[in-house]
């Protein structure tokens, strides 16, 4: 498995830039006053949050595995995700509460050029550190860095959608529209939050393998069936970069010890070779024997 210590660095850099688009949208929102702004500038507060979040999971999650942890640590990268999408949600919940106050009392903004010239270079900023996040993640499928990436891409759409919201209440003086367009941010923001919350979750129970994935492990275990050899409990799992598929293995009773295990080696091999960062758990049964059925499902059936 690739080493994921480095991963922690990019956390860091994800932590520069929430501080500096923070002080960047900040401004821009004392500037002008704009509930819009603020929105955007209460969403870079929790990338903040986020992203600190991330460097402790991230550390965490490098850690290799111990007496307590004897399958490593990476399924702390879900938890991360989850709380990040749950920050997220609180955020949106924030940015409404303003945005109804200010719809119902709505205000003049000032220096609206120079409040949008400052927060757009805050979005800049994210999209580069998106950018990167995001290709690492990918790489290295770490779900904290691509939860942190996606984040900010929906900061850097959002903040994208406020620009121009407040650009046309400067122009069109409809004070109105910039509580409104604070509003239309908290409904997307919500959904990217669920979204995180939803991967987070799946991640946790142990959910199987993508499609794609799953077919990978069939092709394999097709191929050995034409040769004979038959399959049951075959289970696979995933927690973050880490994938574990398990399976019975069935063969003629009167094979050697020697030769089941070129068998499963063989298969084993097989596998890794098609899923990245795998482990795989066969176990090895005479196809004869009525007890060899008695476990294909997660609890094996009582002994008579």
């Amino acid at each position: 498995m690739a080493e994921r210590r480095p991963l922690i660095r990019y956390a860091w850099l994800s932590i520069a830039a929430a501080v500096a688009t923070i002080s960047l949208k900040g401004t821009a929102y004392l500037l002008t006053g704009s509930v819009g702004l603020l929105s955007d500038a209460v969403e870079s507060l929790v990338n903040l949050a986020a992203a600190l979040l991330a460097l402790a999971v991230l550390t965490v999650a490098a850690q290799p595995p111990d007496e307590e942890h004897q399958h490593g640590h990476d399924k702390a990268e879900y938890f991360s995700s989850g709380v990040e999408g749950t920050l997220i949600v609180l955020a949106a919940v924030a940015i409404a509460v303003v945005a109804v106050d200010r719809l119902i009392r709505p205000q003049p903004l000032e220096k609206a050029g120079l409040g949008l010239a400052v927060s757009a270079v805050g979005s800049v900023i994210n999209l580069v550190v998106a950018r990167v996040l995001f290709a690492i993640g990918k790489r290295y499928e770490s779900i904290t860095l691509e939860a942190d990436a996606r984040h900010l891409m929906v900061d850097v759409w959002t903040s994208a959608g406020v620009i121009a919201g407040v650009a046309l209440v400067a122009l069109t003086g409809w004070q109105r529209l910039d509580p409104l367009v604070a509003l239309a941010v908290a409904v997307n923001i919500i959904y990217a939050g669920q979204q995180l919350v939803r991967r987070s979750v799946r991640g946790l129970l142990d959910v199987a393998l993508p499609a794609a994935e799953g077919d990978a492990v069939g092709r394999i275990v097709a191929k050995y069936r034409a040769r004979g050899v038959e399959f049951h409990a075959i289970r696979s799992r995933q927690a973050a970069a880490r994938r574990f598929v398990s399976m019975h293995v069935l063969v003629p009773g009167d094979w050697s010890v020697q030769r089941g295990h070129q068998l499963l080696e063989e298969i084993e091999q097989e596998l890794r070779g098609a899923l990245p960062n795998c482990s795989v758990l066969t176990h090895l049964e005479p196809i004869e024997d009525p007890a060899s059925f008695a476990d294909m499902g997660l609890d094996r059936e009582p002994t008579p």
